[in-house]
């Protein structure tokens, strides 16, 4: 081959790797696109949980994924909310407005913090008026918040027990006459969770190109910083899309979103 010609066939090969990348720029959400058999919400909160670090909180809390966490994985997000929605209406399934964010919400199985709640009101004066909200509140909960005219009236609370509630933590005010559904003491869950955020993306950010492969970041080491496993913080940030997902021979590419 001529000098020319393989300058020729250099320009075209890196003209069609160029618009492969360019092709695939800007895709977020979901690594696994090519999903085998029918969307099994469920089943991926169940594997998400298995990432949540129980003994990091001596195994008081019940383990925590976030909504979007549910899209690193699904493309389909309406089937994804649609399926929620179905697991909390059947009562398996609680949300949460975990506060640091309007759109960060965090997921329960039900029996799970029926659980971790009972254990955490052992002892405690507030106990009864507890088992009440889990008897009467929790078998029904579609709700992310409560007025107190339903806490009143359709709930037959008082003013006194609302405020125990609020003392164990199943409530959190939400302003002047409501409440959050609440998770109680989840405050350091979410601390941790901001702090490895922050820590995950800065190691994306110093890599060359602001880009990692996300089979290369899920081996790195991590500093104090970062309490959880890494693999939980890439799904948070895919899910909430604070890198693009690039598809590359290599595996998939995560690169910063600048915004």
């Amino acid at each position: 081959m001529s000098v020319m010609n393989r300058k020729r066939a250099l320009i075209s090969d890196t003209f069609k790797l160029n618009k492969r990348r360019v092709g695939n720029e800007k895709q977020f959400g979901a690594v696994n696109n090519g999903e085998a058999g029918p969307l099994d919400v469920k089943a991926t909160l169940q594997d998400l949980m298995t990432l949540f670090p129980r003994k990091l909180f001596n195994d008081a809390l019940p383990q925590i994924v976030l909504k979007h966490q549910l899209y690193s994985i699904h493309n389909d997000r309406t089937q994804v909310d649609r399926q929620l929605s179905d697991l909390r209406e059947q009562g398996e399934l609680l949300m949460f407005q975990l506060g640091f964010d309007a759109e960060a919400f965090g997921l329960v199985f039900a029996a799970d913090y029926k659980a971790k709640v009972l254990a955490g009101e052992e002892g405690r004066g507030t106990r009864g008026t507890v088992d009440k909200f889990l008897e009467k509140v929790l078998p029904s909960c579609n709700d992310l918040s409560f007025n107190k005219d339903k806490m009143l009236k359709e709930f037959l609370f008082t003013d006194s027990e609302i405020t125990q509630l609020v003392k164990s933590g199943v409530l959190t005010v939400r302003d002047a006459g409501s409440w959050w559904l609440s998770i109680p003491n989840s405050g350091r869950f979410t601390k941790y969770l901001i702090q490895g955020r922050k820590a995950v993306l800065g190691m994306v950010k110093k890599s060359k190109y602001n880009e990692v492969l996300k089979a290369e970041l899920e081996e790195r080491q991590t500093n104090s910083q970062v309490k959880f496993q890494i693999k939980y913080h890439i799904h948070d940030i895919i899910g909430a899309e604070l890198v693009e997902c690039i598809p590359t021979t290599s595996g998939t590419l995560l690169r910063c979103v600048d915004y």
